[in-house]
């Protein structure tokens, strides 16, 4: 792939995802024997959007942290693997590397637990040490596993240099009008997308609504995703429902980071916003046909053999 070629830089986190399959997710209180055997798999927000956008064709580059640990070695090392630009992830002395605890149930729903350590010590000197990877990239992924002082400062950055920026609001925060205002796609999913507004969106309907007032508070493009039910894209004026492909889902961790990695490569393409979310509906359409967050995610080329799907 030539160095000239677009780009997308993430930031965010890594993470060691450590996954158990039962029946059903546990009530309070509750102890459940897992099916199998435990699942140990690389995650991580920001790792799983910079893989999947690597994986689907685009030159990607990562701005994050892992610990001094085992884990942190290991994932890195699949990163550097999976031919992600690792300069920007440094390695913190004396800290645990991210870890998310996993319960995926028969139904593909999921639960999550996740310890931030290295994670948490994202600072804007890590953002400043890669200003010419940021200046020089089309699209710039940021994700809310790291301090959020540190999500303000590198959106501010990255909009400073004319660059495009997707802001995934996961897990979600109350967020500012001033931020919504610097970022050119939000992308939440339904819990997301209740918390920023305060509705319940729990419908292609009610997302269609939320995504009116997010672009009224400034963001340019809403992107809302509803997993089977699709995605509800709204710009100022334009709202759209973009229905998802009808498969059977085994694993819906990652789903959502492997949509963003497709939309970040069919943007920076130069596909229409349509075709770029058929991209990232596709590839995680495949994706949750398997288990894992990392490993599941397809090639470029399934996508291709596989047939792209018209924006519907």
């Amino acid at each position: 792939m030539r160095e000239d070629s677009p780009s997308v830089v993430v930031i965010g986190s890594i993470n060691m995802d450590l996954v158990a399959r039962a029946v059903r997710l546990p009530a309070p209180g509750e102890t459940l024997v897992a099916r199998g055997t435990l699942l140990t798999a690389a995650g991580g927000k920001g790792a799983n959007q910079a893989v999947a956008a690597a994986r689907l064709g685009a030159r990607t580059s990562l701005i994050a942290r892992v610990g001094d640990d085992e884990f942190g070695r290991i994932l890195r090392g699949k990163l550097e693997h999976e031919g992600v630009d690792c300069r920007g992830v440094g390695a913190t002395a004396n800290c645990s590397s991210g870890v998310a605890m996993i319960v995926v149930d028969d139904a593909a729903r999921n639960t999550i637990v996740v310890v931030p350590g290295a994670n948490g010590l994202v600072t804007r000197s890590d953002i400043d040490a890669q200003l010419g990877m940021l200046s020089s990239a089309s699209v710039v992924a940021v994700q809310m596993e790291i301090p959020f002082e540190t999500i303000e400062y590198a959106v501010a950055k990255a909009r400073s240099m004319g660059t495009k920026v997707l802001l995934n609001p996961a897990p979600a925060q109350p967020l500012s009008d001033d931020l919504l205002a610097c970022v050119d796609f939000l992308v939440p999913n339904e819990t997301e997308a209740s918390i920023l507004t305060g509705m319940v969106v729990d419908s292609v309907q009610s997302a269609e609504r939320a995504a009116e007032v997010l672009c009224g508070r400034g963001a340019a493009c809403v992107i809302i995703t509803l997993g089977a039910r699709g995605v509800v894209a709204g710009t100022s004026g334009t709202i759209r429902h973009y229905k998802a492909r009808d498969v059977r889902a085994v694993d819906t961790t990652g789903a959502g980071d492997t949509f963003i990695g497709g939309l970040c490569v069919g943007l920076i393409e130069g596909q229409d916003l349509p075709h770029a979310i058929s991209l990232g509906q596709d590839a995680a359409a495949i994706k949750v046909t398997r288990m894992g967050a990392q490993a599941s995610t397809p090639y470029r080329e399934e996508l291709d053999v596989w047939g792209p799907s018209a924006p519907s």
